[in-house]
């Protein structure tokens, strides 16, 4: 079985007609012929009704799908290797840092590198080692440390301390005043948000949905909206709602019973070598910049000195 023939059984299955599909494929109605025969003995039974008019078998109606997978990954396989001689820089972030992260970083390196194809896959936790795990994605930008037992050889380029601040409307956090504690937060906006920014949720935010009276998990988007609709209050990573507290939507809240909450994110490879790749060197440092406008870098290894020292 062949390619020539899969492509040649899925034209004539489209056409009904051997004659057209002689045409379409620029070869003469003796090869369609044969192709056929071949792929009939090989496969053993018979593909189409031939007569006055041409029609699949049931043997060629259930054949249909799989030669046209067959065909399909044969082009996936193609353009893939035709991304490999272009170049292709494959990376795999938490989806709450997709935006403040990445989406910057792609555009500069872009510039310099107009041509290479850029796969940016997003998930949670789990996700993101999985493709790592599997060598899916060469770098990912995940929890830190990870917690993943089926994979321990993680190496951190870099580790990022985000604030999570608790947030509100400016309305309601003018009502709370300067320094609330938790109960007053609570009594004022009852529903408290659950996002799941964690691999283990922090001992401040499990005691507060403790005391809660009642607790919702969402993702960031509704969870967003809610907090901003004064329905809700929550932790949100400061990227997530930076834009939202620069326009006034939303408020940072400090209750003076609640210890402050952060979240630590590392940018890792499985193997150092892979920034031999100039590439996926410049990319990671194009990140590393980012990196330093949304939190505290604690650590950096590995990465150009510019990136370290920016940071």
């Amino acid at each position: 079985m062949d390619l020539d023939q899969i492509r040649t059984f899925d034209r004539i299955a489209q056409d009904l007609s051997f004659t057209k599909a002689a045409a379409k494929l620029n070869v003469t109605q003796a090869t369609v012929s044969m192709r056929m025969r071949a792929l009939e003995d090989l496969l053993g039974v018979p593909l189409f009704h031939r007569g006055r008019n041409i029609a699949l078998t049931d043997q060629g109606m259930t054949f249909l799908p799989y030669a046209r997978r067959i065909l399909q990954a044969a082009q996936e396989a193609k353009e893939a290797l035709r991304r490999v001689e272009r170049g292709r820089v494959s990376i795999g972030s938490l989806r709450s840092l997709v935006s403040p992260l990445v989406t910057e970083s792609l555009l500069r390196f872009q510039q310099k590198y107009p041509s290479v194809d850029v796969v940016i896959h997003e998930g949670r936790q789990s996700q993101i080692a999985a493709m790592l795990r599997e060598r899916d994605i060469e770098l990912g930008i995940l929890c830190w440390p990870n917690l993943d037992p089926l994979i321990t050889d993680l190496v951190p380029l870099l580790v990022l301390r985000e604030r999570v601040p608790m947030v509100t409307t400016p309305q309601i956090a003018a009502e709370l005043g300067l320094e609330p504690k938790i109960e007053d937060v609570l009594r004022r906006v009852p529903r408290l948000i659950s996002i799941n920014w964690w691999q283990v949720y922090p001992d401040a935010a499990l005691a507060l949905f403790r005391r809660a009276p009642v607790s919702v998990e969402l993702p960031t988007g509704p969870a967003r909206r809610i907090a901003i609709r004064g329905e809700g209050v929550g932790f949100f990573v400061y990227s997530a709602v930076a834009d939202d507290i620069a326009a006034g939507r939303l408020t940072e809240i400090t209750p003076i019973d609640v210890d402050p909450v952060h979240r630590d994110i590392a940018m890792v490879v499985r193997n150092a070598a892979v920034l031999d790749r100039e590439m996926l060197r410049d990319f990671a440092t194009e990140i590393a910049e980012e990196c330093r406008k949304n939190g505290t870098i604690l650590e950096t290894t590995l990465l150009p000195p510019t990136a370290a020292n920016a940071a």
